[in-house]
């Protein structure tokens, strides 16, 4: 929605006479850490064991390194280069940069990419969810008893959270939440690393091996490479986040200079998540070997409370992280909303509400509440109706990164700089891009044999674990 629309109650505007921006470089880089450090970093020493030791390290280091650059390249595209208006999106930076369509084909992309990862993040947390009722289970009956319970359930129950989190306006009210999430990501990784670390150290650790999983009776060469293309996928959307860069940057004060602050911002989110994921997925590869499951806390039994605590820390985390990625949808819808009916009371028309003896106050509009409501309502019914939703997104991830995180980003430096076709520099840059490329297409593909092998055990609403 338009942020006219909104009351500023602490006073002041923006240049473009938009609601005052407090960020700061502290908080960007918990909305970073929030969106980067999915419990994707959970999979990273299944990754690792498909790859081994040297390619799995090597790809984890790389992937990084190459959001960490894009990013920074993006991050100066957050300002038109002649005018200095800003940038409220990624798409509309690709617009004033680039031009044409190509603006229309980023926010497609986005935006698909955005709402499947609200519904993965949906069915992942019910997964957490899951395991620490299976844990109590196991816990009362003996790891022989029949522990199986369904999803919706919890599903039905995060959704209903959603849809009263939903209700905070936008992203620049999010910091809170957001600095929440990122402490609650750190902490899970930090016990599935203690566990690991424990086990690796005290000389229980199962078998790796310079390149992971080796081909035998029980993988076979075809088996091995679709692995090892699904972890190269999987490594390279742990370490993307640029989808959502653009629309956190603009939640920065404008000064210092929003660009120098995001890219600090950049440095300690990518720096923290290179490290808990070098050291999650290491340790969790030490510890679990070449049979490392697809979640590290599933190589964990004991102790009980530990492994409980870390799943509930997902579901807090993964609350958060909804938000993150769902408010750039939010924006778009509720923007074109109020610049289609601008008249309308129903669209555009807040209305302030003070609850408790502390005057807490926030402001309701209708055609918010009633939006994100559906919303989230259809999200998490497509998250129950399909259950191997994630294969989706793992689809939907590997389609995505090469746009969004390499080829729009290099385009828009190359147009910035005006760097000449046919350089040495403009080569090296579409060599990176070729690279990405390749590397997105072939998880890609593995993707979609997963997909097609999980489409053979699908039965809608019907999921027990």
């Amino acid at each position: 929605m338009d942020a006219q629309a909104y009351k500023v109650a602490d006073g002041g505007v923006d240049d473009d006479g938009r609601p005052k921006r407090t960020g700061t470089v502290w908080t960007a880089s918990a909305h970073i850490v929030t969106a980067i450090v999915g419990s994707g970093v959970l999979s990273l020493a299944w990754g690792i064991a498909q790859l081994g030791w040297i390619t799995g390290v090597s790809t984890l280091l790389i992937f990084s390194s190459i959001s960490l650059y894009s990013s920074g390249l993006l991050a100066d595209c957050y300002r038109a280069p002649l005018s200095g208006k800003r940038n409220y999106t990624y798409r509309a930076a690709v617009k004033t940069y680039l031009g044409g369509r190509k603006h229309k084909i980023c926010g497609l992309v986005q935006y698909v990419l955005l709402v499947g990862m609200v519904v993965g993040y949906t069915i992942t947390a019910a997964i957490s969810m899951l395991a620490i009722q299976k844990s109590n289970c196991f816990q009362k009956r003996g790891h022989g008893a029949q522990c199986k319970f369904s999803n919706n359930p919890f599903m039905i129950g995060i959704g209903i959270v959603e849809i009263f989190l939903s209700q905070i306006p936008n992203i620049h009210k999010l910091s809170w939440l957001s600095i929440i999430a990122a402490i609650m990501s750190v902490s899970y990784a930090g016990i599935g690393m203690g566990l690991a670390f424990t086990k690796a150290v005290s000389g229980h650790g199962e078998t790796t091996s310079l390149t992971g999983e080796e081909i035998g009776p029980n993988l076979t060469a075809a088996d091995k490479v679709w692995g090892m293309f699904s972890a190269i996928g999987n490594i390279a959307f742990a370490c993307a986040y640029l989808q959502i860069l653009i629309e956190i940057q603009d939640t920065l004060k404008s000064s210092p200079p929003e660009n120098k602050v995001m890219k600090k911002a950049n440095i300690i989110a990518t720096l923290t998540a290179t490290t808990l994921y070098m050291l999650c997925g290491c340790f969790g590869y030490a510890a679990l070997g070449n049979g490392a499951p697809g979640n590290l806390l599933a190589g964990f039994y004991k102790p009980f409370w530990l492994v409980d605590m870390a799943n509930s820390f997902i579901v807090v985390h993964l609350l958060g992280a909804y938000q993150v990625m769902a408010q750039p949808v939010f924006y778009v819808i509720e923007s074109w909303a109020s610049t289609r009916w601008p008249k309308s009371k129903f669209v555009t028309k807040e209305y302030p509400v003070t609850i408790g003896k502390n005057n807490l106050k926030f402001s309701v509009n209708l055609f918010r509440l009633t939006w994100r409501t559906i919303f989230v309502v259809m999200a998490t019914l497509l998250s129950m109706a399909l259950p191997f939703f994630n294969e989706v997104l793992g689809l939907l991830g590997a389609l995505a990164y090469w746009p969004l995180t390499v080829y729009f980003p290099l385009e828009m430096y190359i147009a910035q700089k005006n760097i000449k076709r046919g350089t040495s520099w403009w080569f090296g840059l579409q060599l990176l891009n070729l690279v990405c490329f390749l590397a997105a297409l072939g998880a890609a593909c593995s993707s979609i044999h997963g997909l097609y092998k999980a489409l053979h055990t699908y039965k809608p609403l019907k999921v027990t674990q």
